[in-house]
């Protein structure tokens, strides 16, 4: 239409900083800050004497929500020093309640595992053909990548976690 095209560093779109570069720092810098505000809350309940039982419901709820929002999309992707971030705040959640909480991995991998099982489900969607069986069946061809910022992306990660499982 004759109109120019502005380029911008970064944009937020459902919560998720997407850079230029596809770099996940601000996202992640997003996550932690707003889970550092709630666990102000989680340590006011402790204070209460609420049962662990309940604590951990508001972690669930309140936290844990936050941290995994859209974590598909960016946990294959995050440095390991934003995962160790993220991790911290499992820790001194788990310290607080004083019962053990899931790892920020063990929640990526299920959620990851759930969407591609949704994807391989449905025909109609339009990833289906990136997960294709091998001839025997048993396990997903993998995905050939030549960038490992695609390698670190979503859908070879789930091709993996799938053969895994």
């Amino acid at each position: 239409m004759d109109s120019p095209i502005t380029s911008v560093e970064s944009f937020r779109f459902l919560g998720t900083t997407i850079t230029q570069d596809l770099k996940w720092e601000p996202t992640i810098s997003s996550l932690i800050k707003k889970a550092q505000q709630r666990m102000y809350f989680l340590r006011q309940l402790r204070k209460a004497k609420l049962p662990a039982q309940m604590l951990v419901q508001f972690y669930t709820a309140i936290i844990e929500s936050i941290l995994t929002s859209s974590v598909t999309v960016w946990f294959a992707g995050a440095t390991v020093r934003d995962k160790q971030r993220l991790q911290r705040i499992v820790r001194s959640a788990e310290e607080v309640i004083g019962r053990s909480l899931p790892s920020l991995q063990d929640l990526y991998v299920a959620r990851a595992r759930g969407r591609a099982g949704r994807i391989t489900a449905d025909p109609s969607h339009p990833a289906h053909g990136l997960f294709q069986p091998l001839p025997s069946g048993r396990r997903l061809r993998s995905i050939r990548t030549r960038t490992s910022r695609h390698k670190n992306s979503f859908f070879p990660s789930a091709v993996g976690l799938l053969n895994t499982s």
